[in-house]
């Protein structure tokens, strides 16, 4: 089980040092450590991942299941609870695609107010929803806003699920963008191991889509789900949130 195998997010404040831990975060050691999400992966394949949020519209599902699927791409999409209720048909579409459907909450709260144990009954809410209707319960937990502090960070971890963010943000939820302006954010930002976030329901989601999964793949980049680039055990995460091989 990832809950019991899971290896500690830690990384240390000074000099760029790592610690490696390997078990669940106490609070003792939250409070005289900073804890990291995952932010990529230390990968040598050219591996990357296509991240989606889903807190608000449903417009565009049908349409990037195609776009995906013309592709032969697999992504990856945190779903907040609300979205999923609002949605369901939706949730068990994606499933049905192959796409993976993780945790983005349950009320898109603002975390950073909130105790660990909060935070925890929140997802484990979203993580219901999800498996009710997909028979999978999310291992991946991404919170709304990009927020985080070390208690949320021991909190999800302790619960047995892995914090994630992201490394290369499409930024496509500024409607004044253009598709082409989102491919460069993308570009600009992108390694192997790499972590892309997008939304379902942008402005261009459609139209951004194409082309950065035209334009990564021309490069070398292959697309695998998030649960093929992140590794469940045996790893640290450095001073840079990029998880490392143990």
């Amino acid at each position: 089980m990832i809950g019991r195998r899971r290896a500690v997010m830690l990384a240390a404040i000074v000099a760029a040092a790592v610690i490696v831990t390997v078990g669940s975060v106490s609070a003792a050691s939250a409070r005289s450590t900073r804890l990291l999400p995952i932010y990529s992966v230390e990968n040598s394949r050219r591996e990357v991942s296509l991240t989606f949020d889903a807190a608000w519209g449903d417009s565009d599902t049908d349409g990037i299941i195609a776009i995906l699927k013309k592709y032969n791409v697999k992504a990856t999409f945190f779903a907040v609870g609300s979205w999923v209720d609002k949605y369901p048909e939706s949730v068990k579409k994606l499933h049905a695609a192959g796409h993976g459907i993780m945790n983005h909450s349950d009320s898109h709260p603002h975390i950073n107010k909130l105790s660990g144990a909060e935070v925890v009954a929140d997802a484990e809410r979203c993580n219901d929803k999800i498996e009710a209707l997909t028979g999978v319960r999310p291992i991946f937990y991404r919170a709304p806003y990009g927020e985080y502090n070390n208690e949320n960070v021991a909190a999800i971890t302790d619960a047995g699920m892995i914090f994630v963010q992201w490394s290369a943000d499409s930024i496509d939820w500024k409607k004044e963008y253009s598709p082409e302006r989102l491919l460069q954010n993308v570009l600009k930002q992108i390694s192997s191991g790499g972590i892309i976030l997008c939304h379902n329901d942008a402005e261009h989601t459609l139209e951004e889509l194409p082309l950065i999964i035209e334009r990564l793949t021309a490069d070398g980049y292959k697309f695998v789900p998030l649960n093929e680039l992140i590794m469940t055990d045996n790893y640290y995460i450095d001073s840079t949130g990029r998880q490392r091989q143990a």
